[in-house]
């Protein structure tokens, strides 16, 4: 009995398995398995991108090809902007501070120092926010001074290669050249211009390195694209000195500022092109932004008389007058609308050669009212006084001329001696350069181009010759007189026009100009001269404008190497020669 006892024992504590715990360990292992799975999945499938970041931004790397700005050459190949290296100094605050960078005062100093900066505020500048990066510290170091801050060695602090523009040339090209910002943009004048040819593009290279850095893969490579040089039209040696004579003369007449402009009368190519007062585009700390713009382009003036020639050839042009017409300008004055137009005194019967060389407004007004009104107007449009010359130049004016319907006797009268409308001295000077290549209107350039436009015909040869020869009477036996050369035959116009009010009207304030032509057997060269606003007692153009340019006219005509055509002048040195005259 007590045996089947014990056996009844053994059968009722037999060991078994709690079932929930089983289901949980399981469920447990289940959801583990499930959720690496899910992600996993989720991973490779649904959102791979991540991964691919992680290591392409430990084993992806760029480097890059920077390219150096294009020069700027005039047309013999002096250099009138190029680039040089330079270093910029910045900081990463966040290295800087983690390597307690900040500490080292000594050294700090030293930096302010030689970035002429308060130490204080230099650390400032990095300790203010230490999730930053990067902070400019200084641009466009010297070499020297990129060497002395190198050897500081402070943590977090490093150099980059850059490059700064320098101009050679100085105020001299300035305006027309001009000058980029600090990340080396063109913002004004050519630089601006011709930026992107001037800027080329960087070149890259994408590669996949291993874990010690070595190149695994080549994943593209990218060209760099070379900037280009740009070539211009402008002969630097007519360049200086026509700047030179420019600003000795308006300091001489007192005057506000002037400008310079010559060209090449066949080809329409712009050799010098000069402002005054100038600027130094190296250093244009404290100058005033009006001083930037290139006033040849952008200013406008009433060109006063040296629009009679355009008058007289509206009548050739027509037929109302021909070379040998004489037209009687007597009593020296007329009434029209009211109002009173007259010559300083009565020149009585004048050629159209004795109307230009006595600048004669009765001579000229009864010229434009001769001529239909339609056909005058016509005539100065196709001069070009309304649009832009073609060089393209940023800032440039088309001029004020009106194309109203309605115009007075009186409006056209004042028309006909170069008031009432406004134009540039570039535009002025296109006008006589077509006078002097035979009546052909070309677009002007500031780039040297072996390929040229032939021009639109404006006016007939025979007429700009024809009046070629009576502005040569002006420069001989008028008031252009002190516009003469030494050995060569110049044809010119002066003029004086009295500057609009600020209320309306014309106050007290001059423009002196002298248009001129060289040589005249076989033009070569036109210049335009303008004085502004003379202060002292000299201020006709005749007297202000006139010496500049027969001294601008005189290099140039040497520079290019241009023979004299004066024979009578030829001919009277020759006679010292064979005496021996030693001031021969």
């Amino acid at each position: 009995m007590t045996v089947k006892k014990a056996n009844s024992n053994q059968d009722t504590y037999k060991p078994t398995t709690i079932a929930w715990r089983f289901y949980i360990v399981l469920g447990l292992i289940c959801f583990v398995y499930g959720s690496i799975v899910a992600r996993a999945a989720y991973l490779q499938v649904l959102e791979p991108e991540m991964l691919q970041a992680q290591g392409d931004r430990r084993s992806l790397r760029v480097s890059s090809n920077d390219t150096h700005r294009g020069a700027i050459v005039d047309r013999n190949g002096v250099e009138l902007a190029v680039s040089v290296p330079v270093q910029t100094v910045y900081a990463d605050p966040k290295v800087v501070i983690n390597s307690d960078g900040l500490s080292l005062n000594r050294r700090w100093q030293a930096l302010a120092d030689v970035l002429g900066q308060k130490v204080d505020k230099l650390k400032a500048r990095i300790g203010t926010d230490p999730s930053r990066r990067f902070v400019y510290l200084a641009r466009q170091l010297s070499p020297a001074m990129a060497d002395y801050i190198k050897e500081l060695k402070i943590p977090g602090i490093y150099l980059r290669k850059e490059s700064k523009r320098f101009y050679p040339a100085g105020e001299i090209s300035a305006h027309i050249v001009g000058f980029t910002n600090v990340d080396d943009k063109g913002i004004e004048g050519l630089e601006r211009l011709y930026d992107e040819r001037l800027t080329g593009t960087a070149g890259s290279k994408q590669y996949r390195k291993d874990a010690k850095g070595r190149k695994i893969e080549i994943l593209s490579d990218k060209q760099a694209t070379n900037p280009q040089d740009i070539e211009l039209s402008i002969d630097q040696r007519i360049q200086a000195l026509a700047y030179q004579e420019l600003k000795a003369a308006i300091k001489s007449y007192k005057a506000t500022s002037g400008s310079v402009v010559v060209l090449d009368v066949h080809t329409g190519e712009v050799l010098a092109m000069v402002n005054g007062p100038s600027f130094n585009p190296n250093n244009r700390k404290g100058v005033a932004i009006h001083r930037f713009r290139n006033r040849a382009i952008t200013d406008v003036f009433e060109p006063g008389s040296t629009m009679k020639p355009l008058t007289v050839l509206s009548a050739l042009e027509f037929g109302t007058a021909e070379q040998q017409t004489i037209i009687d300008t007597s009593p020296g004055w007329m009434r029209l609308g009211g109002r009173r137009i007259s010559d300083p005194r009565n020149y009585g019967k004048l050629s159209l050669a004795g109307i230009l060389r006595n600048s004669s407004n009765m001579g000229t007004t009864k010229l434009a009212l001769s001529v239909p009104k339609d056909f005058l107007l016509g005539k100065f449009f196709e001069m070009g006084f309304s649009e832009d010359s073609g060089t393209g130049l940023v800032g440039e004016t088309s001029g004020l001329l009106s194309d109203r319907n309605r115009w007075s006797k009186h409006e056209l009268a004042s028309l006909s001696y170069g008031y009432g409308l406004a134009i540039s001295p570039l535009q002025l000077a296109r006008f006589y350069a077509a006078i002097a290549n035979g009546g052909l209107k070309k677009p002007l350039t500031v780039v040297k181009n072996p390929q040229f436009s032939e021009g639109e015909r404006v006016l007939d040869s025979k007429n700009t010759k024809a009046v070629l020869a009576m502005l040569e009477t002006v420069v001989n036996d008028g008031g252009g007189h002190r516009a003469k050369v030494p050995g060569y035959r110049v044809a010119g116009k002066t003029g004086t026009a009295i500057k609009t009010a600020v209320g309306g009207g014309y106050g007290n304030e001059y423009v002196g100009i002298f248009a001129g032509i060289a040589p005249v057997s076989d033009p070569k060269i036109a210049i335009v001269v303008v004085i502004n606003e003379p202060a002292g007692d000299l201020y006709h153009g005749g007297e202000v404008a006139a010496p500049v340019f027969s001294r601008v006219m005189a290099g140039s005509l040497q520079y290019l190497n241009i023979a004299p055509d004066d024979e009578t002048q030829i001919s009277h040195l020759r006679k010292k020669l064979k005496k021996g005259d030693n001031d021969a």
